[in-house]
């Protein structure tokens, strides 16, 4: 039987409706507003906002007029390497940054097909390129007060005039001939720009530094090994964990002087808190590969640091892998949301791992609230929670010239570097990632410095299912997913979330993508000329229009047999990467082109 209701009783079911619906809002995760505040159109850093959401307010394209979606105007870089960068736009330019030789162009975006206002190029030391553990890559520019900074291959950071293009600074800041490059992209924020040194590949100590965004001097600068004082540990660190107190524990969890070519360097984004202060990151892999090598929990790699971005003093750590066996890195990103957690709203940072799990982390504090499987693994049992440990399968431990088969997930995990996004309007994570499997035999490499110091022989292969990479919507807060997209080959670029109910990501057959946000159907795709690594962005046109762009062009770790002519026949090329991507060079080449989309 229908129930019908008074004047006085509808008002009342609206006003609880309305109050019902509010709730609701205000339990989903939100960024705070201090690091992503409102949306004015632009996209002037890679990860959109300080707190890393890569979510855009702009709605003109939507989940019932994305099909109509075309392209506005093209653009080619001239460099047919992995294209990993963001585009990013203030105003009316849009600023692209190339692979090696890193050049930056500026493009006109109140002309008719965004003609070239001016391009600069730094010029690296083609040596960089010898170096370069995976592809020439990098990540992309930021803007901020005027200025466009960005990073070399062969270690400077350049700060150029962003209406001329004129140089204002370089500074060098590391040395080829140590294996050190640079393919991360900076942090702009507070007078400062936030750089890491990347290498670990090469036995390299891995650090993040602050240059005078008016000078380029350092304003100080952190090791990720070594002594508590080149680490910047002081009376302010305060741990959560108890396995993260102790002194010169960066020297300590090492054998006699192994710190020292320990890697953990810095490659992937570095997101900030203004009200704490803070910024966060994550120090990559210890070196060697090989963990026969470096007993001990080898600190302060693969983990997160938090630090003050005026003095760099750190307030923090958690170590996602300690004794790092697989590569699994630190590096990829840390997003700042507040949540309700179990009655009380905490600041978190979210962060999928390598590993293969999803990290819930309060960002005062460094405890861990939660840790859950966003991809099936066998090489661990997830992490005790009163502890801070993984629980590591020892079936799988990478004994001393053994080969341990059937290891997931590979060297470049569930999830490598390739960035999520967050929507506040769905309260999801989207997170591109792979389904790969690896052999793994460890072996004992010397250290030589500027020559290779890994110490493992890969082999990977497609996970269960046969396909090796997949995009997902996960719920942060239940700790499941909501739905997934399987692809053929690793899902290697990054995510855009819109308030149009939209996500955008790229493939590496080369289809551009949009999907609806909620049930994760693919509402349109556009077939481009290379394969897919790249970071879509969004902005509002000088003509108020909404636009979506993404650079294409293969490569990265994941496409090296294509970027960088392997031959298919040795499966341990590329760091074992080759062995499961044979058949990438059936279906895309080499490329370098933006592709920029609007509506009719």
């Amino acid at each position: 039987m229908r129930r019908s209701f008074g004047p006085i009783s509808g008002t009342l079911l609206a006003l609880a409706c309305l109050l019902s619906s509010a709730s609701a809002q205000t339990s989903l995760p939100t960024p705070p507003a201090s690091a992503a505040p409102a949306d004015d159109g632009q996209w002037s850093m890679p990860t959109k906002n300080f707190a890393g959401t890569r979510y855009s307010e702009l709605s003109e394209i939507n989940t019932e007029n994305v099909r109509d979606l075309q392209v506005a105007f093209t653009f080619s870089t001239g460099v047919n390497k992995g294209q990993e960068a963001a585009p990013i736009v203030v105003g009316s330019t849009m600023y692209v940054l190339t692979p090696y030789p890193n050049i930056l162009y500026a493009l006109d975006l109140s002309q008719p097909g965004a003609p070239m206002k001016w391009q600069y190029n730094p010029k690296p030391a083609s040596a960089a390129q010898g170096v370069a553990c995976c592809d020439v890559v990098n990540r992309g520019p930021t803007y901020a007060d005027g200025r466009v900074f960005f990073t070399t291959l062969d270690a400077h950071v350049v700060a150029v005039n962003a209406e001329t293009g004129e140089e204002i600074w370089k500074t060098k800041l590391g040395d080829i001939n140590k294996g050190e490059t640079m393919t991360m992209a900076p942090l702009a924020a507070k007078g400062k720009v936030i750089v890491g040194i990347s290498g670990g590949e090469y036995g390299v100590r891995g650090w993040i530094q602050a240059l005078d965004a008016n000078t380029g001097k350092s304003v100080w600068k952190a090791y990720n090994t070594g002594p508590d004082a080149d680490v910047k540990i002081g009376s302010a660190f305060k741990p959560f964990y108890d396995s993260e107190k102790g002194k010169d524990l960066g020297v300590t969890t090492w054998p006699p002087d192994a710190w020292q070519q320990g890697g953990g360097t810095v490659w992937g984004f570095v997101t900030y808190d203004p009200d704490l202060n803070l910024i966060f990151y994550g120090p990559g892999n210890p070196g060697p590969w090989n963990p026969n090598q470096r007993p001990g929990d080898n600190k302060w790699t693969n983990g997160v640091f938090a630090r003050d971005i005026d003095t760099g003093e750190a307030l923090w750590f958690y170590q996602w892998n300690p004794h790092d066996l697989f590569d699994w890195d630190g590096i990829n990103e840390n997003i700042l949301l507040d949540l309700d957690w179990k009655g009380q709203r905490r600041k978190v940072l979210v962060h999928p791992d390598r590993n293969g799990l999803l990290y819930v982390v309060d960002r005062t504090t460094g405890e861990v609230l939660s840790a859950s499987f966003y991809h099936a693994v066998n090489a661990h049992q997830g992490v005790d929670l009163s502890t801070g440990r993984i629980k590591i399968n020892q079936d799988k431990y990478p004994l001393q010239n053994k080969v341990v088969r059937d290891i997931c997930p590979t060297a470049p995990g569930a999830k490598d570097w390739s960035p999520s996004a967050f929507s506040h309007k769905t309260g999801l994570l989207y997170i591109p990632h792979n389904n790969l499997c690896m052999d793994w035999e460890s072996v004992e490499p010397n250290y030589i410095a500027g020559t290779p110091y890994v110490g493992a022989e890969v082999r990977m292969m497609p996970g269960p299912g046969g396909h090796m990479g997949e995009f997902s919507a996960w719920d942060i807060v239940a700790g499941k997913e909501v739905w997934t997209i399987k692809e053929r080959f690793p899902a290697w670029g990054g995510t855009l979330a819109t308030a149009g109910d939209l996500v955008f990501y790229g493939n590496m057959e080369g289809w551009f993508k949009a999907v609806h946000a909620r049930t994760g159907e693919v509402l349109w795709q556009f077939k481009t000329d290379s394969g897919i690594i790249g970071q879509p962005t969004t902005y509002r046109g000088p003509d108020g229009r909404q636009y979506v762009a993404i650079l294409s062009g293969v490569g990265g770790w994941s496409g090296a047999i294509v970027s960088n002519d392997l031959d298919p026949r040795d499966g341990t090329a590329a760091m074992g990467f080759v062995n499961a991507m044979r058949e990438l060079k059936n279906v895309t080449t080499k490329g370098g082109t933006l592709y920029v989309f609007k509506l009719p």
